[in-house]
């Protein structure tokens, strides 16, 4: 090894390190319910998205803070804090503000993925923003944060099989079949979307993904 290629590793690992110890400029909350009896849910889509991300990766998200499950990493070129709050899907806000005010992170930089009955099993959607649209979790977040702006990625769980099906029956119901496989595929493009976000913008992301299936 030459002395200029010594120089262009110490150089590569100088900037890693400084990358990889600089602030948290985006937080990613998947939204969920914890414990093993919603593992496999419809409601929990946001959670198996940061899992299926973590499973490709190796990201961890494992840390108790900010009543969620936090693990801080590379995700877009920005430095982010990956976020699963713990507080029950409804309560979702009390974990989202506590770690914005903690990092001083404004809405338009807290990314939320979750579940959507709106849209088919297996597709996605990327919005900058909008009202909760049913979604408790995301209506909690709303009331903490004071603002309906921050950027989103939804995940479609399908709509009830009939119009008598209770709601909460059906989010809190398990994927069976095709759909198991189309949910899979779902969360893996949610977070290709999500990064998408924090690399290029709302825009660029919605353009690229809101048309697949």
């Amino acid at each position: 090894m030459s002395v200029f290629d010594i120089f262009a590793k110490l150089e590569q690992e100088r900037a890693a390190k400084q990358s990889s110890s600089g602030p948290i400029e985006w937080l990613i909350v998947g939204l969920g319910n914890p414990g093993s009896k919603y593992d496999g849910t419809r409601h929990n889509a946001g959670f198996r998205a940061l899992d299926a991300y973590c499973a490709k990766s190796g990201q961890r998200i494992d840390r108790m803070k900010f009543k969620a499950l936090v693990g801080e990493g590379q995700f877009g070129g920005k430095r982010v804090l990956f976020l699963k709050p713990q507080t029950f899907m409804n309560l979702s806000g009390e974990s989202v503000r506590d770690a914005a005010e903690f990092y001083k992170i404004p809405p338009e930089r807290i990314l939320v993925i979750f579940d959507d009955i709106s849209l088919d099993v297996g597709r996605i959607r990327v919005r900058p923003k909008g009202s909760a649209g049913g979604q408790n979790g995301v209506k909690n977040i709303i009331y903490h944060l004071k603002s309906d702006a921050f950027p989103r990625v939804k995940i479609g769980i399908g709509a009830k099989p009939h119009p008598d099906y209770d709601l909460a029956d059906w989010v809190l119901s398990k994927f069976q079949g095709e759909d198991a496989d189309r949910i899979q595929s779902a969360t893996e493009r949610a977070m290709e979307a999500a990064e998408e976000i924090v690399r290029s913008g709302v825009a660029a992301a919605a353009q690229k993904f809101n048309g697949q299936a």
